[in-house]
């Protein structure tokens, strides 16, 4: 079968991957659309470290095959977006209803694929970039047929950590001031995730001007071009600040932004040993900075709030998507991506 493979060096289209069947507690899904997200390109560009080879893709919308045993929420033919989260479910986080903090989740690839008699790492407990894939059981979650894939797929990630960031770790209340820095497809999804709480102001930071359309129909008020703007609209500061980047002279601006009692949540991905600057004497006016792991989500509840939210008109996931590549484009796709020529690329198999 097909599928993107990183070899530690480059990422290639291959054809002649296996997938095992699923075990216990898993399920063996059957990939029609995966959304490209920055963090496949990180994997590439060695900002996020991980063992090779490995099959890419963690944001993928698609067809249940299989099930293994213990598997009951979903069944052969169902349609489902998938998380990229693993999370164990019994231990201590788990149980708090904080699934993206599972320790048993995090840093522990699986092999389920095999290649040239050599086993392939999996990514983000997903590896969507592939025309199957096994996964979890808690990471398939059903969604209704009417909703097509190639904006299905969008919701496991960019969706879950925008959406996600507004509504469950910054808790953005109604009337509230918000800035969004930066709109690509997290930026984006931040803007909506705003705009849903009812914020009174969303101000979007965005040095490509291209991008005002489509960042005021997701739910910018303003769109300006640097923070020395957003001085200009919102004199005494902001609410929250949304760091979507992942640049550390960003991460310092956006604490510079606040208002007393703000928070900045971090959402973009520096290198793992950037280290970022503020000023201390700041903070004692209660602001905030915060860290922020896949939207704070619970993947199988709000999966399926997002899409319902969809089909109600009320979250846009089509507008998200900027163009669709059949998996074979993957370089063009992915160089779409890292020039910022698209809000989202969707691979299709």
């Amino acid at each position: 079968m097909r599928g993107v493979i990183f070899d530690g060096t480059t990422a290639v289209v291959v054809d002649d991957l296996t997938v095992r069947d699923p075990g216990p507690g898993e399920v063996l899904v059957r990939i029609r659309a995966a959304g490209l997200c920055h963090s496949d390109l990180s994997v590439i560009d060695g900002t996020i470290p991980f063992p090779a080879p490995v099959v890419l893709g963690h944001e993928g919308a698609g067809i249940v095959d299989a099930v293994g045993p213990g598997v009951g929420h979903v069944a052969p033919g169902d349609h489902v977006a998938l998380s990229t989260l693993a999370n164990c479910g019994t231990c201590a986080d788990c149980d708090r209803g904080r699934p993206t903090m599972c320790r048993r989740a995090i840093g522990r690839p699986g092999r389920p694929f095999t290649r040239q008699g050599e086993g392939v790492f999996n990514f983000a407990s997903n590896s969507a970039f592939a025309e199957r894939t096994v996964v979890k059981a808690v990471q398939a979650v059903r969604i209704p047929d009417d909703i097509p894939f190639t904006s299905a797929a969008l919701i496991g990630c960019g969706v879950l950590t925008g959406v996600g960031a507004v509504l469950n770790r910054a808790k953005v209340a109604r009337g509230d001031t918000v800035v969004v820095i930066g709109t690509g497809g997290i930026g984006l999804n931040v803007l909506q995730g705003a705009r849903l709480a009812g914020a009174s102001r969303i101000v979007a930071v965005e040095t490509n001007p291209a991008k005002e359309a489509l960042a005021r129909q997701f739910g910018a008020t303003d769109f300006v071009g640097s923070a020395a703007d957003v001085r200009g609209l919102l004199r005494t500061g902001a609410d929250h600040v949304f760091e979507c980047v992942g640049r550390t002279s960003l991460i310092r601006e956006a604490v510079d932004l606040l208002d007393r009692h703000g928070q900045a949540i971090l959402l973009g991905v520096p290198p793992a040993d950037a280290e970022a600057s503020f000023l201390v004497s700041s903070m004692y006016l209660d602001k905030a900075i915060l860290g922020c792991r896949y939207g704070s989500s619970r993947p199988q509840h709000d999966i399926a709030l997002y899409a319902e939210l969809y089909r109600r008109g009320q979250l846009l996931l089509d507008e998200l998507v900027t163009e669709t590549y059949p998996v074979e484009d993957f370089a063009k796709a992915a160089d779409d991506a890292h020039h910022g020529r698209v809000a989202r690329g969707v691979l299709t198999f």
